[in-house]
């Protein structure tokens, strides 16, 4: 290893950048840089040497070629105790390069733009960037390669502390960690390129996917399984993935599932709402005026499944929030929602006796427009991958098509709406029963439709009556209908489209109950 005496630094992102190159200039480290970066560099009065000056040749095709040189990947790959490569460096006048900072051009952030022109995604591939950081980190062992911002504080300090050197390790995972970047950087620019053919439908012919681990996990679904968390980087919406975990135990494989069903459901809300997740599914859903009132409606939905469960909401849970969920008699094991009050924190870690293990996780501001419409939603078979787009679609009023000869009032309508959106988000076949923005019955995963109708209304008791139906898929058979107006169920809502929904139409009817088509499935498998 060879002590820093000469750096390289030419970044897009610039965040830092002179802070660590004035840090740099003060332990003597002579900086060589270009375009852009050194005119930043020198407008805050730090020495620079302009890369022409150093490999004696000018920048040309306006700027598309200026690092790639002798001189800089002969100072950059140059085995330092190699003789032949030092007897060579001093014939050719090359000089050791020790270490290079870069970051590269924006071209994931260009293709997100609306409307980027195939010539702006071109103009935005960085050819020098990966090339210098690809010849670093090949002679990690003699050259620092730093393609992090948030790494410069840290280097800085090392540095000091180690006569302006790392560790041989810290080379090392500096290395991977650029390496890793390149890749992903080529994998991203493949992936742009490919998806325009229209003939895949946007899909690529050759998926390549980029994760960082967050975490390990202490086992996966059971105690013999093991397990670790990986998310995207730089993902922007809200999401289980890059929220902020205040209090409480390390997260399971299980609850990171559950707190992401709970999330996604509770985003599909505007007025304060609570979902009551266990097993992947609701069992307890409601909306009011408060999140306080929410919590109480949808852990009253199935009191006896909610124990044990996980909890989102869509508001800033608060005081009154906070003592609701901690009365005598319930336990939640995990929480996610925007924001939580200091206070109610508080309240949620010390009240009950389970409070110093409860999962809080913020995950900021819920908003429609923070959706990733782009994003697909996978599912790993043995030897393969499933793509396909995520189920965004809303409830549109506009859509639906009242098919009964009864027409539903406000009221049923309301929780229609609310029963259609609760169905989305439970496993197929689904039916969910609801009564004033709340659900008061689910039957889930069954493998026929009639069951989980069953269950629906043996979860819901006495409080079926006046209740209204949402369902995944069509009905097959009639005998659905029979089933529900017979346990007082006043109104359906279903995506129709069966060979039999003239029967179903009939049977609602007969019974004098209110049927509504959505005309769109919602299979949740």
């Amino acid at each position: 290893m060879a002590r820093l005496e000469r750096a390289l630094i030419s970044v897009s992102d610039k965040t830092g950048i002179v802070e660590f190159s004035r840090e740099l200039q003060h332990l003597g480290v002579e900086i060589i840089s270009t375009g852009g970066t050194s005119k930043l560099l020198r407008e805050n009065d730090i020495r620079v040497v302009e890369i022409s000056d150093h490999t004696g040749f000018p920048e040309i095709m306006d700027g598309r070629v200026k690092t790639l040189h002798p001189k800089v990947h002969g100072g950059l790959l140059a085995l330092r105790e190699n003789e032949t490569h030092k007897k060579q460096m001093k014939e050719l006048g090359i000089k050791p390069i020790d270490m290079v900072v870069v970051n590269l051009y924006p071209f994931e952030k260009t293709i997100s733009k609306k409307g980027v022109s195939m010539e702006e995604a071109i103009e935005n591939i960085d050819i020098g960037g990966p090339s210098m950081i690809r010849s670093a980190s090949k002679n990690y062992k003699h050259v620092i390669v730093v393609v992090n911002p948030k790494r410069y504080e840290f280097i800085i300090e090392e540095l000091k502390a180690n006569h302006k050197d790392l560790s041989e390790k810290m080379r090392f995972e500096l290395a991977i960690e650029a390496f890793r970047t390149t890749g992903r950087y080529d994998r991203i620019i493949a992936n742009y390129f490919d998806g325009l053919d229209k003939e895949k439908g946007g899909y690529p012919t050759a998926l390549s996917l980029d994760y960082m681990k967050r975490q390990s996990l202490r086992y996966g679904e059971n105690p013999h399984q093991t397990a670790a968390f990986y998310v995207e980087e730089d993902v922007n919406e809200p999401c289980v993935s890059n929220a902020q975990q205040l209090s409480g135990k390390e997260l399971s494989y299980n609850n990171i599932i559950d707190l992401n069903a709970a999330l996604e459901l509770v985003k599909e809300f505007e007025r304060p709402s609570a979902i009551v997740i266990k097993h992947t599914n609701p069992c307890g859903a409601a909306s009011a005026n408060t999140p306080a009132e929410a919590f109480q409606k949808a852990y009253s939905s199935d009191p006896v499944s909610a124990f044990g469960c996980i909890l989102g909401l869509n508001k800033t849970v608060d005081v009154a929030t906070a003592d609701a969920i901690t009365e005598p008699g319930h336990f939640v094991e995990a929480i996610i929602a925007p924001e939580f009050e200091p206070k109610a924190v508080e309240i949620l870690t010390t009240k009950r006796k389970w409070g110093s293990s409860l999962r809080l996780l913020k995950t900021g501001a819920l908003s429609a427009n923070s959706v990733d419409m782009s994003a697909y939603d996978m599912k790993r078979v043995v030897g393969g991958m499933l793509l396909q787009s995520r189920d965004l679609s809303v409830y549109d009023a506009a859509s639906l098509t009242v098919v009964s000869k009864k027409k539903p009032s406000e009221r049923e309508m309301s929780d229609l709406r609310f029963a259609f959106i609760v169905c989305k988000h439970v496993k197929s076949n689904s039916i969910v029963l609801a009564r004033n923005e709340a659900v008061v019955g689910v039957g889930a995963g069954q493998m026929s439709r009639i069951d989980s109708t069953e269950i629906s209304i043996k979860k819901a008791g006495d409080r079926v009556k006046g209740a209204v139906m949402a369902s995944d898929a069509f009905f097959p058979f009639r005998d659905n209908v029979d089933v529900a107006a017979k346990a007082g169920i006043v109104a359906i809502i279903q995506p129709g489209g069966s060979n039999k929904d003239d029967e179903s139409i009939a049977a609602a009817d007969e019974h004098g109950i209110v049927m509504v088509f959505t005309g769109q499935r919602h299979f949740r498998h």
